[in-house]
């Protein structure tokens, strides 16, 4: 399998039905091989019945479900633990992006020209003020040279694999890859209106995207040594506090007289300190178990490769001495 096509779907009945449709004209006209993974995400308007019966049209249909709403952090990763392909594909199933542009996003990876590619949206759409503020953002913060890190986007597969599983993750995708140094584009991608249903995405997500950018901008730069962050300001202040504590002593040799204000300062600069360096040192631990389970993590996604690997040589010879 050369391409896989994750798409969380939370209730995109009105859709489905006609994004497969799109999708197997756009695959018949490839050489390459896809596989399609609608993942549904907790969907209350009857998706998954509609997905069991568009399954029996649609040969390169893999539909998978969550019982309950998990996010599209969550169904991309379930997505990727079922699929198949060298290459992987992010793609909603609201019809705002039509199937026939994914061997856009696809190209330039299967040539070898690019590790990530992600969509740069074309025409106009509702949350393009808020998009916007978003990426600027984003390229101050990572200096990431895309200019939209929130859309579609095909990815090799090892990068999945090699991004830590966060909430959200997928909107820091495009600067977590980049990170770890694998190559991003982007090309231009249409932008249509929704087909069907609504968008999940409301005013509420705004504050929440902030403190999703920040966290992972923390991660990138202290996540793999917290002892940088918590311990530098940890004994800055520690540092501050005795040198407050010299002068205030000093101060009360020449003159005789203390000063109240100057001794409450000193005792929190020392204990802060304290507590910001232990903070740093428990904070090297979880970083040290992190990094043991994502190597875990990786280990474990080879060997269930090697086995499906396996099982698919078995299944062939057996077919072979059938057919003998």
């Amino acid at each position: 399998m050369d391409v896989s096509v994750l798409v969380p779907a939370k209730d995109e009945a009105g859709n489905l039905a006609l994004f497969l449709e799109l999708c197997e004209v756009m695959i018949s006209a490839q050489s390459a091989q896809y596989e399609v993974i609608v993942v549904d995400d907790g969907s209350s308007d009857g998706s998954w019945a509609l997905l069991q019966e568009l399954r029996e049209r649609f040969p390169f249909l893999h539909p998978v479900r969550h019982r309950a709403q998990r996010g599209i952090a969550e169904a991309l990763r379930t997505g990727y633990l079922h699929s198949r392909g060298q290459v992987l594909v992010f793609y909603p199933a609201d019809l705002q992006f039509k199937p026939e542009d994914i061997p856009s996003l696809v190209g330039p990876i299967l040539a070898g020209e690019s590790e990530m590619v992600t969509g740069y949206k074309q025409g106009k759409y509702e949350k393009a003020f808020v998009s916007g503020i978003y990426n600027k953002l984003s390229r101050t913060l990572f200096h990431v040279p895309v200019r939209d890190l929130n859309n579609v986007k095909a990815y090799r597969r090892e990068i999945m694999a090699a991004l830590p599983m966060r909430p959200d993750f997928h909107r820091y995708m495009i600067v977590m890859a980049a990170a770890q140094g694998f190559t991003v584009t982007e090309v231009p991608i249409p932008l249509y209106p929704r087909h069907a249903g609504r968008s999940k995405f409301g005013l509420s997500r705004i504050p929440i995207g902030v403190l999703d950018m920040l966290a992972v901008w923390f991660e990138l730069r202290f996540g793999q040594k917290p002892l940088l962050a918590f311990g530098m300001l940890g004994v800055a202040l520690f540092a501050l506090g005795v040198l407050a504590g010299f002068g205030a002593l000093a101060w009360l040799l020449i003159s005789g007289q203390g000063q109240r204000w100057a001794w409450t300062v000193i005792q929190t600069c020392l204990m802060l300190g304290s507590i910001f360096f232990a903070t740093g040192l428990l904070g090297e631990q979880i970083a040290q178990q992190r990094s043991e389970v994502r190597e875990l993590r990786r280990e474990l996604d080879e060997l269930a490769a090697g086995q499906q690997e396996t099982d698919e040589q078995g299944l062939a010879r057996a077919t072979v001495r059938d057919d003998a």
